[in-house]
């Protein structure tokens, strides 16, 4: 028999953003894991976002509120990994 695995209980506030995503760890998805696949999204989104500007898709002068905006739709990546969990008393 092998080391028992962690079980790890998420915010049910941080579980429903996380749905937005289509993700839905389980008790043994550790948090970190999951934030890193979030910041991928999240980095993949500005990734796209510098190109379409790039491709002059939209003025420079609206860049910057656009960045804000694809920022706005990650509000777990403002907190730390361990504050998606619930804590154990």
């Amino acid at each position: 028999m092998g080391p028992e695995r962690p079980v790890f209980h998420y915010r049910d506030d941080v579980l429903a953003e996380l749905w937005k995503y289509g993700v839905r760890p389980s008790a043994h998805t550790p948090p970190d894991l999951v934030r890193s696949f979030i910041n991928d999204l999240y980095r993949h989104e500005l990734r796209r976002l510098r190109d379409q500007y790039m491709r002059r898709e939209f003025p420079k002068r609206e860049y910057l509120q656009r960045v804000v905006q694809v920022r706005e739709k990650y509000p777990v990546l403002a907190l730390r990994p361990r504050q998606w969990l619930i804590p154990v008393i």
